[in-house]
């Protein structure tokens, strides 16, 4: 045989493409010649595969070898196409037995020495191939964990290529992976217990988990503002198996999961430093488009803190995935779209010294330092941000006082009661959280108290409220009222929410 084909996946964000990798060896000068617009991983594939297929006792072959990666027109990247072009290679020589390959994917690197090396991307790559209705796949032993998680599709993976290429000869296995996802209960390292006072901010935080509201924490250092952001995942309910599964093939694109990791089912903590970049925040890259801070905390929280000392611009990249739920990033090679719905927490002090306070603090700042500093948080970011609170340090009393607080547990059973609630009366709509309630349905179906939108309306005139922080004081109220089981939110409910809009104290 001339011709043989091999099917493997190309990904581009978390869209999967199926690509046939056809090869040909026929007469003339030794070349190795490869189509389909690849990239420089792949280009220099062809030293990686002769290095493995020698190294594992396989012949080169000493002839004219064209490999065609087709759709031709789609730009393929990244070194997973090195084994199967390697057992293509094998079997237009007939050196391995021709199989049906249109129910086949494989995916994977080859290491010099014949190694098959982890990829990212499997699980995103092996949920494409299941649409396009693959039965089989070949993956490196590095990826089992994650290739598992893909429901109707048999698993074969491999260390080596000599492991690989006797299963195929004989259809023996080396060795039996067995399947071992570790537990991912919510971890009791952070817990809620442990904050000492501080009872407005674990109102709000309770708050912020039944609905999804972003916060704004404003205090000095050392109040206990980041040890607060750190407990909200585990208030949070668990994830169901669909957001495990999404987040699990986010982090598999970002390379960043590891075995105890792998279909997390606690929501993701993400806390990217000030210095980072817009780039690294919102996603991006030349050759390879990768998920940033704001993809890799969806379906959990994304921390910022010292918000005020990021650079110019990477706050504000953070708009468009807070209203959309999603981040659209546009490169050479194509465009791709993330999830990014997220919680997010910024933390930030009164002024540059942090001393700031109408309590007696000897703050060392100029007024205009002041100022200039306030303003490096924009009012579009701002006006985005659900519940902004002050954070005051915890009192003597709070610091001596043996009692500890409500555990995580506690509250997240609360949280977990308040969101069925909103559940039971979105389960005819698309979304399931109150902050994601659309404006037009807060203008019909789901308004307020007659007396509790006549309330709404006086701060909106007197621009107290923009028409956005109208609907999201109403969406807060919406998750007050689910919190203290009432059918619809009231005045009450509408005021703590205004409270907590406008950073007063809620106690």
């Amino acid at each position: 045989m001339a011709v043989t084909s091999v099917r493997s996946i190309s990904l581009l964000g978390l869209t999967g493409t199926l690509v046939d990798i056809e090869i040909d060896i026929s007469d003339g000068l030794p070349v190795y010649t490869l189509l389909g617009l690849p990239d420089s991983a792949l280009i220099e594939s062809k030293d990686r595969i002769r290095a493995a297929l020698v190294n594992s006792g396989e012949a080169w072959p000493n002839r004219k070898v064209t490999v065609s990666l087709t759709p031709a027109w789609l730009p393929k990247s990244g070194s997973n196409f090195d084994l199967p072009i390697a057992v293509g290679l094998l079997r237009v020589q007939s050196h391995l037995p021709i199989i049906d390959s249109e129910s086949e994917v494989i995916i994977g690197e080859l290491g010099l020495d014949g190694q098959i090396r982890q990829v990212r991307g499997v699980l995103p790559a092996l949920l494409a191939a299941k649409q396009f209705g693959i039965k089989r796949a070949i993956v490196p032993a590095g990826n089992y964990q994650e290739a598992c998680l893909v429901n109707d599709l048999e698993i074969n993976a491999f260390s080596t290529l000599r492991e690989l290429l006797l299963y195929l000869r004989t259809g023996e296995k080396a060795e039996s992976l067995t399947l071992d996802l570790p537990l991912n209960d919510h971890s009791e390292a952070n817990d809620l217990m442990d904050v000492m006072g501080q009872l407005n901010a674990r109102a709000a935080l309770e708050v912020s988990a039944i609905g999804g509201h972003h916060l704004l924490f404003i205090g000095p250092p050392g109040t206990g503002k980041t040890m607060l952001a750190q407990r909200i995942p585990g208030i949070l309910p668990e994830l169901t198996n669909e957001q495990a599964l999404e987040v699990t093939a986010i982090h598999s694109i970002a390379k960043s999961l590891n075995s105890g990791e792998i279909f997390r089912k606690a929501p993701p903590f993400v806390a990217p430093h000030h210095t980072t970049t817009a780039t690294a925040m919102v996603g991006g890259g030349s050759h390879v488009i990768k998920p940033g801070a704001v993809s890799l905390a969806h379906n959990g929280v994304l921390f910022i803190d010292e918000a005020p000392e990021c650079s110019t611009g990477v706050l504000d990249s953070l708009r468009q995935p807070l209203e959309s739920g999603e981040v659209s990033i546009s490169r050479a090679v194509g465009s791709v779209n993330f999830p990014a719905r997220f919680i997010l927490v910024l933390a930030a002090n009164p002024c540059p010294c942090g001393k700031f306070s109408g309590k007696g603090r000897s703050c060392t700042c100029s007024s205009q330092q002041i100022r200039r500093y306030a303003t490096k948080l924009s009012g579009p970011l701002l006006d985005r941000i659900d519940i902004r609170l002050q954070v005051d340090p915890p009192t003597r009393s709070d610091l001596a006082s043996n009692e500890l607080g409500e555990s995580s547990a506690i509250v997240r059973s609360r949280v977990q009661a308040a969101r069925e609630i909103a559940a039971a009366r979105f389960k005819q709509y698309p979304w399931k959280t109150n902050s994601q309630i659309p404006a037009k349905y807060l203008r019909s179906e789901f308004r307020a108290e007659r007396s509790a939108m006549a309330l709404l309306h006086i701060e909106l005139e007197r621009e107290n409220l923009s028409a956005r922080g109208f609907h999201k004081t109403l969406r807060l109220a919406w998750s007050i009222a689910d919190q203290n089981r009432n059918q619809t939110p009231t005045k009450e409910n509408v005021q703590t929410a205004i409270a907590m809009r406008m950073g007063s104290d809620l106690l």
